[in-house]
């Protein structure tokens, strides 16, 4: 396995050969990755290739038949070698769940475009022609990575998602630099090396629900529970929740759900299956006392909304003020903070301080924007002779 042309590569097929590279590469100063990956009608996504650059050449990595994956993933922990990816959240997320890793030492490509002029998020494809002017064909984004053996063109095509890391992210370095943005950069991409990060709320999917706030509290508790049901039914069984219990169901379930198993029979638009299968089940999660741990989890539904049409007008004016200081100095508007993020900082104000209590956020927007964001519950818009401002409320 020594240093390959820019268009050859190594396949990497059992423990052997990852020990191999292991071995040739334990020098090296830096590594760009991608994987390619397969979710649908599943739980527990299945990594199916891992595309690896160094500076001796270019390897894919098949994991199927690799009983031990820790040749690799000691390259994704060592500080002294930097990590090259582009969108690779969704990577570090993966080998989080899978081998129990976070990434030291990261640069993301997508990231750094944030900071460099580009819309965010911004595909791999668009930031290649942009900066290094080439091409790239996106033929087999949703090939059968499963399926084996692996096309020689779904290889290729795997290739040149790492072909031109490199590349990339010394130019975007130097324009950092350039810039004076360096700092912002890394900033952001230690967040990727957090493993708070990468650590799910299990009850996040029904607390974000829109039906929850519209519900009775004997409502709100068998919603979660249902999320949780369905949860752990997908989990157990590797399937996606979606094939377990459509989300589509959930409002018919909980409106029918009080009357009791033959509801849920009667309601023509909840399969015969569903309610045959689970009505029962359903009844007692929706009869049984709420536990300390669930009362404290429905403390945490918010029922406060921006239903007053001056503070959504407000909302709207402070993201409009964002956005255009952002697209001022180019940085992605999307990269600082969402509107939904705005919006939720109305209810939350710790939420502000972590944003912008200190750091390249709070640099970027000033003092005064992040004033009036620890300051969003009290909050006005003033119009006086002509002028539009800010003030706060004594």
């Amino acid at each position: 396995m020594s240093a390959q042309p820019q268009d050859t590569f190594v396949l990497i097929d059992n423990q052997e050969d990852l020990e191999q590279f292991r071995v040739e590469n334990k020098n090296i100063d830096w590594l760009a990755f991608d994987t390619e990956f397969v979710g649908e009608k599943r739980f527990h996504t299945r990594i199916c290739l891992i595309q690896v650059a160094t500076e001796n050449g270019h390897y894919l990595i098949d994991p199927f038949e690799i009983s031990s994956m820790d040749a690799l993933m000691a390259f994704i922990t060592d500080p002294n070698i930097i990590k090259v990816t582009h969108a690779g959240e969704n990577d570090y997320r993966l080998f989080y769940a899978n081998y129990n890793v976070v990434p030291v030492n990261t640069f993301d490509t997508q990231i750094a475009a944030g900071f460099l002029g580009y819309k965010y998020p911004i595909s791999f494809q668009k930031l290649v022609q942009a900066e290094l002017d080439v091409f790239l064909k996106k033929g087999y984004a949703v090939a059968d990575w499963e399926a084996r053996p692996i096309a020689q063109k779904q290889l290729r095509y795997a290739l040149n998602d790492i072909l031109y890391l490199f590349d990339l992210w010394q130019q975007q370095a130097s324009h950092l630099k350039k810039l004076g943005r360096e700092n912002w950069a890394k900033e952001e991409f230690a967040e990727l090396e957090k493993e708070e990060y990468y650590q799910k709320d299990p009850n996040k999917e029904a607390l974000n629900n829109n039906l929850m706030r519209a519900l009775r509290t004997k409502e709100q508790l068998f919603l979660l529970r249902l999320f949780k049901w369905r949860h752990d039914q997908a989990r157990a069984k590797d399937y996606s929740k979606e094939m377990i219990l459509p989300s589509k169901l959930f409002s018919q379930i909980v409106r029918s759900i009080s009357a009791g198993p033959e509801a849920l029979k009667k309601n023509r638009r909840i399969p015969d299956k569903i309610s045959r299968n689970f009505g029962e089940a359903f009844q007692k999660m929706y009869l049984s006392d709420p536990t300390p741990e669930e009362r404290q989890v429905l403390k945490r539904i918010s029922s406060k909304e921006i239903s007053d049409p001056k503070q959504e007008i407000l909302v709207e004016m402070l993201y409009l003020v964002l956005k255009y200081h952002c697209i001022d100095n180019d940085v992605s508007p999307n990269l600082v903070m969402s509107k939904s993020l705005l919006k939720n900082i109305l209810n939350n104000n710790n939420l502000s301080d972590s944003l912008l209590g200190n750091g390249w956020r709070r640099e970027l927007l000033g003092e005064d924007f992040a004033t009036w964001m620890r300051n969003m519950d009290r909050l006005q818009l003033k119009l006086e002779s002509g002028k539009i401002s800010f003030a706060i409320a004594d």
